[in-house]
């Protein structure tokens, strides 16, 4: 799946703030500078229409995130920041802030300039400053994204510019609609997906050549790696850097267990029986194929089970829609190829099931997959269960698993209830 698509789904199933259980890193060019924080929205020095359109957010306080990073975004004279955060900790609504407060309802010109890698994220981001600045009534919003045609000779008036790098390089130099000499702050989200993506870091560059030297430049990545570093170095001058410490992705917060069954019949009776068990609140089974997924939904709809099925075949928004009504609990059984198997995080789950193992064209275990499939029980330090339902040739996978990871994984008979009770418990 797409990175972008990945971003836009955590986007839209993200409606409350997700806690990071990583540390908050700051580093700057002068470490003897003084740096502050916040605990509340009310020590920053934000209008009380734009406090109002926080709380419409449904934000009560900020995150980790948002504590360090709103202090430097808005400060006088203005910083430029680099800034590593995941989906979901409130860094969009942090830059909408920020553009907001920078933005000038007396000046009908653009003033922030937001570029985001795909049309979808664009009008996301839209959504944000539609929601906070709605008591803000003189700022207005444009979008330089695809279908959104305007005349050569148009005179913007709108303060904010929200675009993709290709339609904002259009309106920049072909079409000359947008003046960027004027720009006062430029916002660019998403920068690895940026990267990952052909042509839009080179159009992104040239864009930001043509600002004012003054012009304060934020950047946000999921992540941090080298070629984001690079990146960033090539357009931000002096930036301070808020990272996430590398999280690892663990085993050690997730039981894990396997049950060996003779046929594909047997593996969905043990998979019954393990369900019965439990009072499982929520949980996520893993397929191979597709087939195999639609096979498994079919069985379980009919025995009344209420299920719902992700696979790569669905286009991004079905794949948010099927997302969101598992996390508000409308099914309670998420069957999902591996398109689910990274990037995807519900809080509530805490049970994962493998019906047959992840592995490679060579038939061999697929580590990667099988630590980000049973991973998804273990977030944001949650503790997590995770078993998998193999056929008996699959044994000696399990066994290379656990000596991979260094890791055990203790074998249940699928048909001792009082075991899988005692497990419950």
């Amino acid at each position: 799946v797409p990175l972008a698509d990945l971003s836009l789904m955590n986007k839209l199933i993200h409606t409350s703030l997700v806690e990071s259980q990583q540390h908050v890193e700051i580093l700057q060019r002068d470490p003897s500078s003084p740096l502050f924080s916040i605990k509340t929205f009310e020590e920053l020095p934000l209008k009380k229409e734009l406090l109002q359109g926080v709380y419409m957010m449904g934000f009560n306080r900020p995150s980790k995130i948002q504590e360090q990073a709103l202090p430097l975004m808005l400060a006088y004279p203005p910083q430029n920041l680099i800034a590593q955060s995941q989906s979901g900790t409130g860094k969009t609504a942090a830059f909408v802030l920020a553009m907001l407060s920078r933005a000038s309802a007396s000046k009908k010109y653009p003033q922030c300039l937001c570029l985001a890698p795909t049309y979808e994220l664009a009008l996301q981001i839209g959504q944000v400053v539609r929601t906070i600045g709605k008591f803000c009534s003189d700022i207005k919003v444009n979008y330089a994204v695809r279908g959104n045609r305007v005349l050569k000779g148009t005179v913007l008036e709108e303060q904010i510019i929200i675009g993709t790098p290709g339609t904002t390089l259009d309106w920049c130099f072909k079409q000359r609609i947008l003046d960027l000499t004027k720009i006062s702050l430029f916002v660019l989200d998403e920068a690895d997906i940026m990267i990952d993506m052909q042509g839009l870091s080179c159009q992104s560059i040239r864009i930001h050549r043509a600002l004012p030297k003054s012009c304060q430049v934020l950047l946000f990545s999921a992540t941090f790696k080298e070629p984001v570093r690079a990146f960033a170095e090539r357009i931000i001058p002096d930036p301070i850097v808020i990272k996430l410490r590398e999280e690892e992705l663990t085993l050690s917060n997730i039981r894990q267990y396997f049950m060996v069954c003779q046929s594909l019949d047997e593996q969905y009776r043990a998979l019954c029986n393990l369900y019965g068990s439990f009072t499982i609140g929520q949980v996520m089974i893993f397929c191979q194929t597709r087939k195999l997924a639609d096979w498994l939904s079919g069985k379980m709809s009919r025995d009344g089970h209420q299920v719902a099925i992700l696979t790569a075949e669905l286009t991004v928004v079905q794949r948010a829609s099927v997302i969101q009504r598992f996390r508000e609990g409308k099914e309670k059984v998420l069957i999902a190829t591996n398109v689910c198997a990274r990037g995807i995080d519900v809080q509530q789950v805490t049970t994962v099931v493998n019906f047959g193992l992840p592995v490679d064209q060579d038939g061999e275990p697929d580590f990667e997959t099988y630590l980000h499939r049973i991973g998804r029980a273990g977030r944001f330090g949650h503790r997590g269960i995770a078993f998998s339902v193999v056929e008996r040739e699959s044994v000696q996978l399990v066994h290379k698993i656990e000596e991979h990871f260094q890791t055990t994984i203790k074998q249940l008979d699928p048909y001792d209830m009082d075991e899988l009770e005692k497990l419950a418990t």
